[in-house]
């Protein structure tokens, strides 16, 4: 017969018999040191909170840690008594709480497979941590139950017995988690592909925008060099009326009056005509008065292109939307 735990002890102690101080709980499902063996495992209470579980194997004898686990149909099949049934009580319910969790889990990825176009990545990545942590406890199982097919099982007498049958439910356990971690992860792929292409879009989107300012931009700087030619246009012409009416006001002055009167008009005649000749024989004035007709073309179709806008308007957003969706022109 298999011997009885010797009352309930607290993880705590146990933890630090073995020699662990860290805070929390093991990674490790079972711990060797000077003060004994603890088997320590978790499982799910109806609420989903963790609750720790396991065996001290002290000197003393054997030690249940936290609360007892409910009886299994394996042990009533096998006649398991004391810690060889409470044992393996409690690998069948973390066998029993895990593949809960991953049922749950694959039903909520079986609906989210009909509308995985709108699902948040969000709760896929909620549902990928919790698959994770799913299979991180199916792990420790794992861990215990080869520990437990080792010379440590000796300690409970009758546990070969039930070995198979806990190991063929963990390796189904391992197969279904799988299945349901490829099923999250194709998910996760195709919403990663369908936000991409949103992403893609949109950055084609900006694209336009920017090439619509940047037409806006090149019409508004073909309108002020249009302005500018014509301002540089009305500057030569005022030096050329400049200079004559500058001398025509100095020689109509009380003080130029010894200057004879046929002087006075070779004076104002030469001072028309060379000004006339010199600015206006240069060949980038030509160059310029040349293409004057373009220019005005050009400055024409840049006021066309250009909205006008006043100060008001311009944090407006209505106006933005009405100008980002206007259609891209091309540039004069």
């Amino acid at each position: 017969m298999a011997e009885s735990p010797n009352g309930e002890a607290t993880v705590p102690d146990a933890l630090k018999a073995v020699g662990f101080l860290g805070p929390g709980l093991p990674s490790r499902a079972v711990l060797h040191g000077a003060g004994g063996t603890v088997v320590l495992l978790t499982t799910l209470d109806s609420e989903g909170r963790v609750i720790p579980r396991g065996l001290w194997v002290a000197k003393d004898g054997i030690h249940r840690l936290g609360p007892r686990p409910p009886a299994s149909l394996l042990t009533e099949s096998l006649r398991l008594t004391g810690a060889t049934a409470e044992l393996v009580n409690l690998l069948q319910a973390g066998a029993r709480s895990d593949l809960e969790r991953l049922e749950g889990l694959g039903e909520r990825v079986d609906g989210i497979e009909e509308e995985w176009e709108t699902v948040a990545l969000g709760e896929l990545g909620k549902l990928n941590r919790l698959h994770r942590n799913i299979r991180k406890s199916i792990g420790r199982f794992s861990v215990a139950v080869q520990e437990l097919d080792g010379p440590f099982g000796g300690r409970f007498p009758g546990l070969e017995q039930a070995l198979p049958r806990v190991q063929a439910e963990f390796t189904h356990l391992e197969e279904y988690s799988a299945g349901v971690g490829q099923s999250l992860r194709d998910l996760l792929a195709l919403r990663t592909a369908a936000e991409a292409n949103r992403l893609s879009e949109a950055t084609n989107r900006l694209g336009q925008v920017s090439n619509q300012i940047a037409a806006y931009a090149n019409t508004s700087n073909i309108r002020m060099l249009g302005i500018a030619y014509v301002a540089l246009v009305l500057a030569l012409v005022s030096a050329v009326v400049l200079i004559p009416n500058t001398a025509a006001t100095i020689l109509g002055m009380p003080s130029a009056s010894w200057v004879p009167g046929l002087w006075v008009d070779v004076i104002l005649t030469v001072l028309a005509i060379l000004p006339i000749v010199v600015v206006f024989s240069r060949p980038w004035v030509k160059g310029v008065l040349g293409g004057l007709g373009s220019i005005e073309a050009r400055t024409r179709e840049g006021l066309r292109d250009l909205p006008e806008i006043s100060p008001a308007q311009v944090d407006s957003p209505a106006v933005e939307r009405e100008l980002a969706s206007a259609p891209p022109r091309s540039p004069p």
